[in-house]
């Protein structure tokens, strides 16, 4: 899905903080994908996306729409750890309107993440799945990332515990 005239990937602004909570919230809600309890409202969403954007990336898909333009899905990254000799390292994440999945969004929004990130000096790009998630362990190898460990039983959520693989990219 690369960008056309009537499919965009750019910084994503706080304007844009109701649309990545919308599409956010069902992660949330309703599987492990995300071990939030609670959706985000908009002005966190907002908090974050200005977080995000101050040291790495936060990007946002938007298609042409019968009203306009809509986001239908966002990739960003944060800080992996506090301490300095982390600071060429950080977290990754993408999110997709769930019915926009497995049309090339995913790999559109992380192409022009790691573009970015890169071009802000980052060296590794992380990513926290929880297990079972073929399709995002699918995504993040098509880019190359490589499993680097599972933490066991680390997340408790829907009244069971959950792993959570770990994978790594050098951008």
């Amino acid at each position: 899905m690369p960008t056309t005239p009537d499919r965009r990937i750019r910084p994503a602004t706080a304007d844009d903080a109701a649309a990545c909570a919308r599409i956010y919230a069902p992660y949330v809600e309703n599987t492990v994908v995300s071990f939030e309890t609670e959706p985000p409202s908009p002005e966190e969403m907002a908090r974050r996306i200005e977080a995000a954007t101050a040291e790495h990336a936060w990007l946002v898909l938007e298609v042409d729409a019968a009203n306009g333009s809509e986001v239908i899905g966002y990739a960003y990254a944060t800080q992996h750890r506090t301490r300095a000799a982390y600071r060429w390292a950080c977290d990754v994440s993408i999110y997709l309107d769930q019915d926009r999945r497995g049309e090339g969004a995913g790999a559109a929004l992380y192409t022009a993440l790691f573009r970015a990130l890169a071009e802000r000096g980052y060296r590794r790009a992380l990513a926290g799945i929880a297990i079972p998630n073929e399709a995002s362990l699918g995504i993040h190898r098509s880019f190359g990332f490589t499993e680097v460990g599972t933490y066991r039983r680390i997340g408790w959520k829907f009244d069971a515990w959950h792993d959570v693989t770990w994978l790594q990219f050098d951008l």
